[in-house]
Parts: C-alpha cells; structure tokens; sequence
C-alpha cells in the first residue's frame, strides 16, 4: 500500500506524560544573568501542567495538538546576593500561539520575596527577560514532539525485506585465493556515470478563490512565520530567489526560482516519500490575480509523475 494512502485516515496518540517531562526538562535549564547588576533569575521548578498534548496525523500529515496551562516557579539572586523567589502563571500555551500566531503569550507574576529595592531589580528583571527565553524553547517543543512520535504514526511504503547474507569464507579458502592472486593490472577504465532515470510526468492545474488580498496570500505563501497556520507543521522559508525551503516539516523541499510579490512565486517541488522518484523536482508555479473584493490563486504544478496525479489533486485540494 502507498505511504499515502496508509497514512490518509486520522490518528491520534496522546504523548501527555512525555510533554510535562520534556517541559520540565527544557524550561528549569533557563538562566538569565544581567551583567550589569550581576542579578540573575531562572525557572526553578514546573510545578504544574494542566491540559493534554497529542500528535495526530491526518492525509499524511502530523499535526501537533496542544492546549496547555503552566505554572512555574522562579528565583533569583540580588547584587548583593538575597535569594529571590516568585511564581508565573501561564494560563494558555498551544499550538495556536506557538505555530499559528493567533495570539501573544500572557504572564501572571507573582513575587514572594518582600520588596526591596534590589529584590524589585530582580523581579523586573525576571518579567523582562524570562518570556524571550520561554517562547523560544515553547517553539522548539512541536519540532521535538513530532521527531520523537511523529514515526510512530506514519505508516512506511516501503515493503519490509529480508536480506539473505554471503556465506563466509573459510580460512582455507582465502589462503588459496591469496597464493594463486594474480598481479595486479593497470585499473579498468572508469564506466561512464549512469544516466538518470527518465520521469515520464504529466501537470496538474488547481485554481480556487479566497476573500483575501493578493500581498496577504502571498505572505501567507512564503513567511515561514506563517506557513504553519495552513500546514500545522514547522516550515523553514525565506522568499528569495535561490534559496531553500521546507514545508510540512521537511516533507516537501524545493528551492524558490523567482518571486514577485503579489503576483507570482515560482519553486521547484519535491516530495520526500517512497512513491515520489528519488531525485526527481517538479515546478510549482502559482499564480495570484487580485480582483475588487477577493483573488483567484492558480497553482500549476508541472512534473508529476505519471500515476500520482490523483493523489497530488488531493493533496493540493486538502492542503
């Protein structure tokens, strides 16, 4: 069976345990030294984690699920070396602020330790530099969580195969062949490299119509800060012509050919899976034609290989 036609129905795996490891792991690493007050904070302690955290993957696609309050506890030590302690709340961190952008991170600090002067320096210190630090391990956390479970629900192409291995050669054997060896003769001429293998490929046209400006679709295109609110995956992209870009967290590659904002973007296109030919690119091309009150986007993939167009239709359609 194609990998994407086992991997086409929903799964779901609930990875909760594994994500309140990995926080209190990742987050109690966190310190923050200001060098100008020699004051430092850090996240000392996750104390707690409500909410559930699962992996799902849908037409070949993981899709990172999570809705999660915390609370953390913090310290510090003044200039002079008082210990300061407090808590943060965070009532809401999902896939929705990490990937999507939906909206912003929100804090609730307390400060336990009695106000001072130095202790204020520390707690301003704390609710200064401490979210830099957590929203960027929050944005690690969907790269993790799909590279640790993401195999466990995506179903392999590959048929499994059984190797029978060379018998070994006995001792005896290779004495004899080493006696009887003739001199060695001048190096055979080196074969000529092989020729790639020719793709028969057919292209596959989809247009559709979005209540959208053309410049916002095509931010939403290529601003790998905003790819992942339409592939629910980590994307790396940066629109310029010659330079590499990876959707659906590295399942699909390419590099881009050439961009004109609001118009066009021109890749090439690669799937990474057992049914596309290894090595072998298409080119996508899509088109944007902005009208009064929405724009009509026209994506022409050319270079399909025989035989996927279905499955590319689908995909394109669903995704």
């Amino acid at each position: 069976m194609p990998s994407s036609t086992a991997n086409w129905h929903w799964k779901n795996k609930n990875v909760t345990p594994w994500a309140k490891t990995w926080f209190e792991r990742e987050l109690t690493a966190l310190v923050i030294q200001d060098e100008g007050s020699e004051a430092n904070v850090a996240i000392s302690a996750v104390n707690d984690i409500d909410g559930d955290v699962e992996l799902g993957q849908r037409k070949s696609k993981l899709i990172t699920i999570y809705d999660c309050r915390m609370t953390l506890e913090w310290t510090g030590t003044t200039s002079d070396g008082t210990a300061v302690s407090g808590k943060v709340v965070i009532p809401e961190v999902s896939h929705e602020i990490t990937l999507d952008g939906l909206s912003d991170y929100v804090y609730e600090w307390t400060l336990k330790t009695k106000s001072n002067p130095a202790v204020d320096t520390v707690f301003a210190l704390a609710k200064a530099r401490l979210p830099a630090a957590l929203e960027a391990k929050f944005a690690e956390f969907p790269v993790a969580l799909i590279d640790t479970h993401g195999r466990d629900l995506t179903v392999s192409g590959d048929p499994s195969r059984t190797g029978t291995p060379a018998p070994a050669q006995t001792a005896t054997a290779t004495a004899t062949a080493t006696a009887t060896a003739p001199a060695p003769g001048p190096a055979p001429a080196k074969a000529p490299p092989a020729k790639k293998a020719q793709v028969n490929t057919s292209t596959v046209v989809k247009e559709a119509t979005f209540m959208a400006a053309a410049d916002d679709l095509f931010g939403l295109l290529t601003d790998q800060n905003r790819i992942p609110s339409w592939t629910r995956a980590p994307a790396q992209s940066v629109a310029q012509p010659e330079s590499e870009y990876s959707l659906f967290g590295g399942g699909v590659r390419g590099k881009y050919i050439s961009l004109e904002p609001g118009k066009e973007i021109v890749q090439t296109w690669a799937l990474q899976s057992p049914t596309w030919p290894s090595g072998h690119s298409a080119t996508l091309t899509t088109t944007l034609d902005q009208s009064s009150d929405s724009t009509k986007v026209t994506f022409t993939l050319q270079g399909v290989p025989k035989g996927m167009e279905d499955e590319i239709t689908r995909n394109v359609e669903g995704y």
